[in-house]
């Protein structure tokens, strides 16, 4: 008995601090098409830490509010993942290309990246897609609120073809492959 409730209490330990580690820490999202190409691939698992510009709090529809723990900057270049600024369900990861307060040409005209200085909601930035082919990016998004980024994807952890079987389709090159 004592050993089944030494079992019990063990597993229940490494459970909370798997999903601690999950909701606080990273998460792994998989690439669904060919959109990012050459930088990631169908199949790819991408590790993103949540830390990295601060742990998101609340939101619009929360008690408090929208906030950040132990806020960071978004920097140009970065690998962001965010959500839809349409559909909370839909993860996108574009590169930063354009920081509040900076100025864009789209379409023939300048736009400047809104910020909490400008009298905005909040900080908004310019996200590009990777592959220009597929544009699901602030070209036809708009800017993408602070509130909606997740955090910086930094790691491939694992590849899996899925046009193979799970044993054919491992892409041991892609295995931990930084970003």
């Amino acid at each position: 008995m004592k050993k089944t409730l030494r079992f019990l209490l063990a597993f229940l330990i490494a459970f909370v601090l798997m999903m601690v580690i999950r909701i606080a820490g990273v998460t792994i999202y998989t690439i669904d098409g060919s959109s990012l190409e050459p930088t990631f691939q169908a199949g790819d698992r991408i590790m993103v830490n949540r830390w990295s510009y601060g742990l998101r709090v609340g939101g619009k529809e929360s008690f408090f509010g929208y906030g950040r723990i132990v806020r960071h900057p978004v920097c140009k270049g970065d690998l962001v993942a965010f959500e839809h600024p349409q559909d909370n369900s839909q993860i996108l990861i574009c590169r930063c290309a354009a920081l509040p307060g900076d100025s864009v040409v789209h379409e023939g005209q300048t736009l400047i990246v809104p910020s909490l200085s400008d009298c905005a909601d909040g900080d908004y930035y310019w996200m590009e897609s990777i592959n220009p082919d597929n544009t699901i990016d602030s070209h036809t998004l708009g800017f993408i609120a602070e509130e909606r980024i997740i955090g910086r994807a930094f790691m491939v952890v694992y590849s899996l073809d899925p046009q193979e079987s799970f044993w054919k389709g491992w892409r041991t090159s892609r295995t931990f492959l930084p970003l």
